[in-house]
């Protein structure tokens, strides 16, 4: 096919992808106001059963351990977080476009979300090293949870050509994205880039998405959180925590891992960590189902 023709597939695949439910939407909206209380939140919520009943399940669940179950949502709402609550209800919604395991024909479901749980956690590390604000380093979570999500529609859609695509990579020991540009004249970058801006999630998850293959051409104003999705990403695929195709990623240089402060001894020193927050995002994300 030709390139405008598989970009019109993937087009129209991407926005027949259910929108984010009214309720998420909502929980968006409000937890990106500095002013939202747990009180607010707790008006939305309790408005959406599903929703509530998730909530309530975490705080219950053996990610806490609590010693007393918690029958309050307003209290699970102040115990878990903002930030917490408005993650678990977009991957609630994400979890929900994603098909059967079935559809993953190229790539294995649960090798797929390891990965991208080590992406998230690995880039929320870094940015807790850095010092950054913790009110938004959920952010570098859920840019790292989602960084791959492009590949989801060439999987299910073109899934003959995304199972050339992996082969080709394995075989030539070149990175997914450049397999994916041969075959497909697309990469998950780009496609991934059409779902967060179909979604409205906004330009810092859009960018972080589009451009973590591609440091050398980001002029944004996001470069942190872009930089560090791409150094979580790297690690993840380097130590094989979880696998979504990549066997042969690129490597970035010393000086974009300088200016993240961070280099591989450092990387080396947090695997543990990973994988010891990989198990509980594991049990969030089921939640999340």
């Amino acid at each position: 096919m030709e390139k405008d023709t598989i970009l019109k597939v993937i087009q129209a695949y991407v926005h027949k992808m259910p929108a984010l439910p009214v309720t998420v939407a909502k929980v968006l909206e409000i937890t990106n106001n500095p002013k939202t209380s747990p009180a607010d939140l707790n008006q939305i919520i309790s408005l959406d059963p599903v929703l509530m009943g998730k909530v309530m399940r975490l705080i219950n669940s053996a990610y806490y351990s609590l010693p007393n179950q918690i029958t309050s949502l307003v209290r699970a709402i102040i115990m878990l977080g903002i930030n917490t609550v408005k993650n678990l209800a977009l991957s609630t919604a994400v979890l929900g476009t994603l098909g059967r395991a079935s559809d993953f024909q190229a790539l294995n479901m649960e090798g797929f979300w390891r990965h991208s749980i080590s992406v998230g956690v690995t880039a929320k590390l870094i940015a807790t090293r850095r010092n950054v604000d913790p009110k938004i380093r959920e952010e570098y979570f859920i840019a790292g949870l989602l960084h791959d999500i492009g590949k989801i529609p060439l999987n299910n859609k073109l899934a003959k050509e995304y199972v050339q695509a992996v082969s080709n990579t394995d075989r030539a020991h070149t990175p997914l994205y450049k397999s994916e540009e041969e075959i497909m004249l697309v990469n998950h970058a780009m496609v991934g880039k059409l779902i967060i801006d179909n979604w409205r999630l906004g330009e810092n998850l859009s960018d972080a998405v589009c451009f973590h293959h591609n440091l050398g051409e980001y002029t944004g104003k996001h470069r942190e959180l872009v930089v560090t999705v791409a150094i979580a990403n790297l690690f993840s695929n380097t130590y094989e925590l979880g696998f979504s195709g990549d066997r042969y990623p690129e490597e970035l240089s010393a000086e974009v891992l300088q200016e993240m402060g961070v280099d591989w001894d450092y990387l080396e020193s947090i695997e543990d960590s990973v994988k010891a927050e990989i198990e509980k995002a594991q049990v969030f994300l089921q939640v999340a189902r």
